[in-house]
């Protein structure tokens, strides 16, 4: 079975659908849960909602939960999660050297082949085909100057990706796909989602740097129903 890491945020989540659209047969999203929510290896924000966007989608899900802190803790429990196949294994990695040579050193000494579509491309042009490709994607974390919390919970479209760029430019240099902790994503919904994730609730919480939106809940709404 073809395995996907998938976090909930965009880059995962678009890496998955192409994966199954060339051909991998994705069967199964994974989830790793760190207990430490810095954790430098893992996505963090509103990792419950996961079963909620593999139900939408049609797929089976599974959560890994770490038992402590640390990268050699979560590493293991990646080995573990792993262990037992050798099916591909999809990431959304775009560019962080860090989280790409642990997937590749772990899956390559699993025997299981590592599969990473975005891998090198442009950082924007990776956020203009997840737009292009219908994503809706909300901003549920900011961490990292000049982007303020203003901008937590809104929707990353074509005009906010401007205005990531913009800040970049004129103000301060940043990965605009958020592959530095910039910022990270939920999707809540895509074409390829047979219903839509519909949000039951948020708060908004300052932690050091960051600012964190955090899911009480959702709900799954049939494409073309009403709220």
């Amino acid at each position: 079975m073809t395995t996907a890491l998938v976090s909930g945020g965009k880059d995962s989540v678009y890496s998955a659908y192409l994966a199954d659209s060339q051909g991998f047969e994705v069967d199964e999203l994974l989830t790793i849960a760190p207990s430490d929510p810095d954790s430098f290896l893992f996505h963090t924000p509103n990792l419950g909602l996961v079963r909620w966007i593999a139900e939408a989608w049609g797929k089976s899900h599974r959560t890994v939960e770490v038992p402590g802190t640390g990268e050699e803790v979560e590493t293991a429990a990646l080995r573990s999660a792993l262990t037992g196949s050798s099916e591909p294994v999809v990431a959304g990695a775009i560019a962080s050297a860090y989280q790409w040579s642990r997937l590749h050193r772990l899956t390559e000494s699993l025997g299981r082949p590592l599969y990473t579509p975005l891998w090198g491309k442009d950082a924007a042009r990776v956020v203009r085909e997840e737009i292009s490709a219908g994503l809706d994607i909300r901003l549920v974390q900011v961490a990292a100057e000049p982007l303020g919390p203003e901008l937590v919970g809104r929707p990353l479209d074509l005009a906010c990706l401007a205005e990531l760029e913009r800040l970049s430019a004129q103000v301060r240099p940043i990965q605009v796909a958020g592959e530095g902790g910039e910022y990270e994503t939920l999707v809540v919904d895509a074409p390829f989602f047979r219903s839509r994730l519909e949000l039951e609730g948020a708060v908004s919480e300052r932690r050091g740097s960051a600012t964190r939106l955090t899911i009480r809940g959702a709900h799954l709404v049939p494409k073309g129903e009403a709220v």
